[in-house]
């Protein structure tokens, strides 16, 4: 035991430097692995953002003009409208009542989309409550005074 302590062996200059170069390479594949991951997390996340922009009553037609922008990153497709009197009785509007169709409704990222309902008889004064979906799963409930 004594021979180990009084020893004044070490490890040699090159070796010690070969262990340096492994732990900082260790290091930045961990670095790299853990930034790969977190970016694209992120980007994963962004996609379409869908806002109203602007909603109109029409009084000589009836119709309900709604104007959605999409701020996000992708493309959003608007396959569903929905539109009631409260919240809990929404009423899916059919494709041949909304111009563009829903089918037809792609947002693409950083413009807007105008939806028309024709037709619909529409109270002044009351608020009326609407729901968008898209394809992408996303939903847009608002509601609006006419």
């Amino acid at each position: 035991m004594k021979s180990i302590i009084k020893s004044k062996k070490g490890i040699s200059p090159i070796l010690a430097t070969l262990l340096l170069i492994v732990i900082a390479v260790a290091a930045v594949i961990v670095t790299y692995a853990w930034v790969i991951t977190f970016t694209e997390s992120t980007t994963s996340q962004a996609g379409a953002i869908l806002t109203v922009e602007n909603i109109r009553f029409d009084t000589a037609t009836d119709d309900i003009v709604i104007t959605i922008r999409n701020s996000g990153t992708a493309d959003g497709t608007v396959d569903s409208v929905y539109v009631g009197t409260s919240s809990s009785n929404l009423v899916l509007q059919s494709a041949s009542d909304v111009d563009p169709s829903p089918a037809n409704g792609i947002v693409e990222s950083g413009s807007t989309l105008t939806l028309t309902i024709s037709n619909y008889s529409w109270t002044e004064g009351e608020t009326y409550y609407f729901n968008i979906g898209t394809e992408e799963g996303m939903s847009l409930p608002f509601s609006r005074e006419a």
